[in-house]
């Protein structure tokens, strides 16, 4: 049976009405154009160039420190971030012997539902959008950071969006709620940095796997360029793609059997065997509290002789937990404090950060006298103690 439909039935069309739900578009100046106004100093490239080699070399296991990934969950004050990496610069070069240490500078957020969508999309915190000025906020911040000598990692999550900034990125990420999109697999094939990429909010491993696997071979998809112009962009593939286990929604996933699980997925793809843990999000139970329990756990099995943990995550900044934003309103807001998911404060930072470097040199002492099974004592500060995740 065949139903037509007759001009009377259908509600009157016009030009308008066939892209009805699309406001007025303001037009978003290029990359090129930015990269001129706000150049990389030689000084920052060779930040840049150190990190992803730096990061790179742990990955593949050439150089025996452990990468650590620390700072705010997401920015939204650039004078607050500036503060923090001029501390954490300060204590990477403490700990550079045993650690690569490089910035969490997100600015994007994603959302399960609404929400602040991050530095790009909202600078102002007042629900505006001004994404130009968003931009140019994020990439002049990005680069004041590598001026301190700090290298900076941050999630991609627009597929556009990374032409404006990458080039001051040593280490990337993909999100949990992304990992299953082919736009962001195809769009980590041609990044030039070395991107974590993490396991779904189920918990299940596989995508990243996946992911990776995706990743690491060239794809042709449409893109823009460096003008801005819509284009088709070709890639090589990235081979510097890892897994980042962060727990699930109903457990978290950083124990010596979910290790060696995630390894024997990725051994069985063909695909190296390291892998980052972030101590935040389903692995902590999204409490920031537990978030040192997991870095001491983590510290006495590297300490111990544990294999196949190239990296930590951790979400941290000046001031412990979250505060609530509310548009318009950045005067009520307390300095150095997270906007997003609850961070741990800079001493508790410093204590985690120092018990990772010294579980590497005792890690070191272990394979240099051969003791195995014989695990040297790692003291890493904690509260007091909290109950097991349920």
């Amino acid at each position: 049976m065949t139903i037509t439909h007759t001009p009377d039935v259908l509600p009157a069309l016009t030009l308008d009405s066939l892209d009805s739900r699309v406001t007025p578009v303001d037009r978003l100046f290029s990359p090129a154009a930015l990269r001129e106004e706000i150049p990389v100093s030689p000084a920052a490239r060779e930040t840049v160039l150190g990190g992803r080699y730096g990061v790179t070399q742990v990955l593949n296991g050439e150089d025996d420190r452990l990468v650590v990934v620390a700072g705010p969950c997401s920015i939204h004050d650039p004078c607050a971030a500036l503060t923090y990496a001029e501390r954490l610069s300060a204590l990477a070069r403490q700990v550079s012997g045993s650690l690569v240490v490089v910035m969490r500078v997100y600015m994007e957020k994603p959302r399960t539902r609404l929400g602040w969508k991050g530095l790009i999309s909202d600078p102002h915190l007042d629900g505006s959008h001004d994404l130009n000025s968003g931009l140019r906020l994020a990439r002049g911040l990005m680069l004041d950071i590598l001026e301190t000598g700090l290298p900076i990692g941050c999630e991609f999550l627009d597929p556009l969006t990374p032409r404006y900034f990458a080039d001051a990125v040593s280490w990337g990420s993909i999100g949990a709620r992304t990992v299953q999109s082919q736009v962001h697999r195809q769009l980590t094939s041609g990044l030039s940095m070395p991107v974590g990429i993490k396991n779904a909010t189920s918990g299940h491993v596989e995508d990243a796997v996946d992911a990776i696997v995706a990743a690491s071979k060239g794809h042709v998809f449409p893109g823009i360029d460096d003008e801005g112009v819509v284009s088709i962009v070709s890639t090589s593939g990235n081979p510097d793609c890892h897994v980042v286990l962060r727990g699930g929604s109903t457990a978290p996933n950083y124990s010596p059997s979910d290790v060696a699980g995630a390894l024997e997925l990725l051994g069985n793809a063909g695909l190296p065997q390291r892998l980052f843990i972030d101590a935040s999000h389903g692995n902590s139970g999204k409490d920031h509290k537990r978030q040192p329990h997991v870095v001491a756990d983590i510290a006495r099995r590297i300490a111990g002789g544990e294999t196949g943990i190239a990296g930590v995550m951790l979400e941290s900044f000046l001031a412990a937990g979250r505060q609530d934003l509310i548009l318009g309103r950045t005067d009520r807001l307390a300095y150095g404090q997270s906007v997003t998911d609850a961070c741990v404060d800079w001493d508790q930072t410093t204590r985690m950060i120092h018990g990772l470097a010294e579980a590497v040199e005792a890690g070191r002492s272990l394979r240099r006298t051969g003791a195995e099974g014989v695990s040297p004592q790692v003291e890493v500060a904690l509260p007091s103690p909290l109950p097991a995740l349920a």
